[in-house]
């Protein structure tokens, strides 16, 4: 098999470096890639926002004899804006929801307002199209609140209030300032759940879903889950505390009925699906739905994953998903994000990467890129606000920690910076 991969970051190059142990995949080509993908894999140069481009390219492109057996989306912006239904169109094969079904990440007013209609557990919230009413809604909502931007922005739109001039100057910055651009015209505002986070992915076929392992991400981009949010600063797995029974009300309460209510109204959902939870003490209430794998979290994820990746993704494709089954290893995960100087605000790209080998060589350890590049002379220099996600396997989750922490301390570049605490919080924070 000839199997296309669409993105650049951490996941992507998970994602190709899972697919690549299938003994049914011949040639993995990655579109953009990155520097640490394209020292692996072929790479293409077409950017994840050139539709037109992704398509010939999947169609013909670098694969040898032709087009790709299957290609594989990984960021949510272009299957939001319609990749997914550009490619079937074509005849090709995809791994990835349509436009419709990935509007349950691409318009938050939508996934919450789907949310109600399907009863599937949230926070309780309203939605405003301008300052006023988003104030206004504070106001009756109560503090502490949550601020979110409606559209896609880079897991960056979503704000944390504790007091009414934290609100305002979110609701200020997102509608007036337009930090996220058209992303804010719409806000969602809801009550802050308080519990332990938790990610749980699904594959789905549209009917059927598969379960993945879970894992807990780090969103605070420092230790103690202290400063802004982030696209994720590490993350581990299994998430803790996730017994048999919260895994099974967490599948039937959440996953199958969002996979239901998307068929029911004409979305039916090829690909993984993600829920973002806050694990209350009434329950586990969704934070967010994401329709691709996380990221961070499909690092540490597909580390523990024994089974054939490209046999689950093809079952989804096929609608056969009832008849697959995955199977995972026992030892713990841990991915450790490394960033960029000024990340998450204004992140310095364009410095050199050294101790990358050294890292490598650590057992059970692989060091996946995401914002990196190769520079002349073969050099590897960042280009990304997160540049590394270094992931290992332990026996258990103080020694995957350990190696991941060891192999850390082999990199090297200007102004890079990581939290010391992954794996080590059950994350509590407010959302």
């Amino acid at each position: 098999m000839k199997i296309l991969v669409i993105g650049s970051g951490g996941r992507e190059h998970a994602l190709a470096w899972k697919i690549a142990q299938s003994p049914r995949v011949d040639k993995v080509v990655v579109a953009p890639g990155n520097g640490g993908i394209c020292r692996r894999f072929d790479c293409a140069d077409v950017g994840t926002d050139d539709r037109e481009g992704l398509v010939s390219l999947a169609a013909g492109g670098l694969a040898a004899g032709g087009g790709f057996d299957l290609v594989v989306v990984g960021p949510e912006g272009p299957l939001v804006q319609g990749l997914a239904d550009a490619l079937a169109e074509k005849g090709i094969r995809v791994f990835g929801p349509s436009r419709g079904a990935a509007e349950i990440e691409g318009s938050k007013r939508f996934a919450k307002e789907f949310m109600a209609r399907h009863g599937i557990p949230t926070a309780a919230f309203d939605a405003a199209a301008s300052p006023e009413a988003a104030r206004k809604i504070v106001r009756r909502l109560g503090l502490p609140i949550v601020v979110k931007a409606d559209g896609l922005a880079a897991g960056k739109g979503v704000v944390v209030a504790g007091t009414l001039a934290e609100a305002d100057a979110a609701i200020e910055a997102m509608m007036v300032e337009k930090v996220f651009g058209k992303a804010a015209d719409c806000l969602v505002i809801e009550e802050c759940l308080r519990g332990r986070e938790a990610s749980f992915m699904a594959v789905s076929d549209g009917s059927s879903i598969l379960p993945l392992e879970t894992a807990q991400d780090h969103k605070r981009v420092g230790d103690g889950d202290t400063g802004p949010n982030t696209g994720g600063m590490g993350a581990f797995s299994p998430a803790p505390g996730i017994g048999r029974a919260l895994f099974e009300e967490v599948q039937e309460t959440v996953l199958r009925k969002a996979v239901a209510g998307l068929r029911k109204e004409g979305r039916p959902f090829r690909g993984v699906l993600y829920a973002g939870l806050m694990l209350t003490a009434d329950g586990p209430k969704v934070l967010e739905f994401n329709a691709r794998f996380g990221d961070p979290e499909t690092q540490p994820v597909l580390m523990r994953l024994e089974s054939d990746l490209v046999d689950l993704m093809e079952a989804a494709v096929d609608g056969t998903l009832a008849r697959a089954e995955a199977v995972w290893k026992r030892d713990p995960a841990v991915c450790v994000v490394a960033a960029a100087k000024g990340y998450p605000a204004r992140p310095e790209t364009g410095q050199t990467i050294e101790g990358l080998d050294e890292a490598a060589r650590w057992p059970q350890t692989v060091v996946f890129h995401a914002g990196t590049r190769l520079a002349e002379g073969g050099r590897i220099v960042t280009n990304g606000g997160r540049v590394l996600g270094v992931t290992s396997l332990g026996k258990d989750l103080a020694e995957a920690r350990q190696r991941a922490y060891g192999a850390m301390d082999k990199i090297r570049y200007d102004g890079m910076h990581y939290r010391r605490d992954i794996g080590l919080l059950s994350q509590g924070e407010a959302k």
